[in-house]
């Protein structure tokens, strides 16, 4: 069993948790991810690593509650357990000798941009963020980029409620036409990520992706998360989750992400029908 031993809501959907789990604690990395499991009988998903202390011996992860298990998640704190924590998983995020680098975060995909721009910034790099988010109320872990030693934070929101009123792909382009920057790097929903790496391609810089297949044991055995990166199979459990954004086939990880979103929504009434049955 994992104790839960940090719990807070970021916003309305988005929550952060932190367990108790020393040994993945001491092995984790920017840009791997775990694979819970709340109870025997729950299915697995994987979040990618928020942060985490291996003195203290926590992980934290952040997710948005969408369905079944991240509303179960979701309604669990502090005293709580949960049945199977397992990682860290994947490769690491590359962050040595790249520059000038501008990491894009949008949406929950933040969470996971906050440790790989802090040890981009740890191997030398000159880092500049750029967070964006649907409005104010959704941005996630402003104070935590802003006490890192980054070149620039900059925030964009649809409705202009914090930041500037845009995509972030608008200061994307900017960094690229300008020439301020040697590398990108875009964690967040597929279709903003598509639009990122269209943009630095256009320019000619490139752009590593984090990408978020459907997973179900996030060890290799499964091939549910296959993605197509050149040409070639990959899996985004080992072989990622960062890959050449230039060679991704987004069109195809967008579709077979969409494969369970009538199962996954059907769950998730039933989940809620019987909460009413049982309040």
């Amino acid at each position: 069993m994992f104790p839960i031993v940090h719990a807070r809501q970021l916003s309305d959907a988005v929550f952060e948790m932190g367990v108790h789990a020393p040994a993945i604690a001491r092995k984790a990395q920017a840009g791997q991810f775990l694979m819970l499991r709340i109870d025997e009988d729950g299915e697995r998903i994987p979040l990618t690593f928020s942060d985490w202390s291996a003195d203290e011996g926590w992980i934290r992860f952040i997710f948005m509650r969408v369905g079944k298990t991240t509303h179960q998640l979701s309604h669990l704190g502090v005293g709580d357990s949960l049945a199977d924590v397992v990682g860290p998983l994947g490769v690491p995020t590359h962050v040595e000798g790249l520059g000038r680098v501008a990491v894009v975060g949008g949406g929950v995909g933040t969470a996971v941009a906050y440790p790989v721009a802090r040890a981009m910034v740890a191997a030398g790099n000159e880092v500049t963020v750029i967070v964006g988010a649907r409005n104010a109320d959704l941005l996630i872990l402003e104070d935590e980029f802003r006490a890192l030693p980054i070149k620039e934070l900059i925030i964009c929101t649809d409705d202009g409620s914090a930041g500037r009123k845009d995509l972030v792909t608008a200061p994307l382009k900017e960094l690229c036409e300008s020439g301020a920057i040697d590398h990108s790097m875009a964690i967040g929903p597929a279709i903003m990520m598509k639009f990122c790496v269209a943009t630095t391609k256009e320019l000619g810089v490139p752009c590593v992706v984090s990408l978020n297949p459907i997973m179900v044991d996030g060890t290799g055995m499964c091939g549910a998360c296959r993605c197509s990166v050149g040409g070639e199979t990959k899996f985004g459990c080992v072989d990622g989750p960062d890959f050449d954004g230039h060679q991704v086939d987004f069109e195809e990880l967008m579709s077979r992400q969409r494969v369970y979103n009538d199962d996954e929504r059907l769950a998730d009434a039933e989940y809620h029908k019987e909460c009413s049955c049982h309040s």
